[in-house]
């Protein structure tokens, strides 16, 4: 979807279709979650500190976020899909991949695909949406963003290799800044640059991450499209309106992001056994401490216990916190569990 929350609100309320709109933040706190593309026009973008998008637009209107509204649109959209395949792997609330090899329709050209869920996106949401069409899930989420906003671009087998090749490491999708750094310091900035490297010279600087370096510099991804893939972690965080220095306050704002993790982790039925707390300061420096018990956490008590004492280690604060989040992970079994309660004494 084309800067889905941004313009769900501008789908939602007349008097801002037409002008830069951030979700989420405030003038003062916070950061960006979605940008307009009038936004978009001035520098602004999602994870962006607030006061920063205010100073390169000064104009910019802050929206609070409706994640209720846009998981209701994501479902709709979700029935369109199913409209062709039954193979969608969601990636967020706006953004998706589908594998049309074989569909309802039997439409032959997935370029076509593409171009009637678009139509039907909106006019049942009235929203844009852009595609992109490749022989397997890497290409195809690069070729999305070619022809952005409402638009959609091919990157056929032919097409693949000569498409990494030409394109920066920096653009690829999965690679972030701090490791686009690194391979530019290795000698590599182009998807030819890393084509040319072996791949045990890929494995010896990036571990595992070097095998799939490899692959997709060669224009090659076989990953399947899984329709059931499991959840991995349940999270929530929050930014304060004034930065906390005292623990005591800390821990009183960290309790509702435990319920509301905790609540989450009922309603999908998950159980992890990896509790992680971030803290992000005034200058938005960012810490993370995390604890990872045998078994699973099994009660909002053992959440929250584990948690405040991951703050604790964080204290005393030499500056001020302006967020703090919570994440439980490492998904538990079946099976996990089983084991964990046959060991237990009698």
């Amino acid at each position: 979807m084309d800067a889905y929350y941004a313009a769900v609100e501008q789908r939602d309320n007349p008097e801002l279709r037409g002008k830069p709109v951030a979700v989420g933040g405030s003038a003062a706190r916070g950061v960006v979650a979605a940008a307009s593309y009038e936004a978009r026009a001035f520098g602004v973008r999602s994870a962006l500190p607030s006061v920063t998008a205010k100073r390169r637009c000064p104009e910019l209107i802050f929206v609070k976020p409706r994640f209720d509204v846009y998981r209701a649109v994501s479902a709709q959209i979700r029935e369109i899909f199913a409209e062709h395949t039954d193979l969608i792997e969601p990636l967020s609330l706006d953004e998706a991949y589908l594998d049309v090899t074989e569909n309802k329709q039997n439409i032959g050209i997935a370029t076509e695909i593409a171009t009637l869920i678009r139509a039907r996106i909106k006019e049942v949401t009235g929203l844009n949406a852009s595609a992109g069409i490749s022989y397997c899930k890497f290409l195809a989420k690069m070729a999305s963003d070619l022809n952005k906003p409402n638009g959609q671009a091919v990157i056929t087998p032919a097409m693949g290799p000569g498409f990494v090749a030409t394109l920066p490491v920096k653009k690829f999708h999965g690679i972030g800044p701090a490791t686009a750094a690194k391979m530019e310091n290795l000698g590599i900035e182009t998807g030819a640059d890393l084509r040319e490297k072996p791949l045990a010279f890929l494995q010896e600087h990036f571990g595992k991450a070097g095998g799939w370096y490899y692959r997709i510099a060669r224009g090659s991804d076989d990953r399947p499209v899984q329709p059931d893939r499991p959840r991995k972690s349940i999270g929530a965080e929050d930014t304060f309106t004034s930065d906390i220095f005292e623990l005591e306050v800390a821990k009183a704002e960290l309790a509702p992001l435990v319920a509301k993790v905790w609540r989450h982790c009922e309603d999908r039925g998950f159980s992890g056994k990896t509790v992680t707390v971030k803290v992000k300061y005034a200058d938005f420096q960012i810490i993370t401490r995390s604890r990872t018990i045998h078994g699973s956490i099994r009660c909002e008590g053992k959440l929250r216990e584990l948690a405040v004492s991951l703050l604790e280690a964080t204290f005393p604060a030499s500056k001020g916190i302006r967020l703090l989040g919570i994440t439980l992970s490492s998904p538990v079994s079946e099976s996990d569990t089983l084991e964990a309660q046959l060991s237990l004494p009698i």
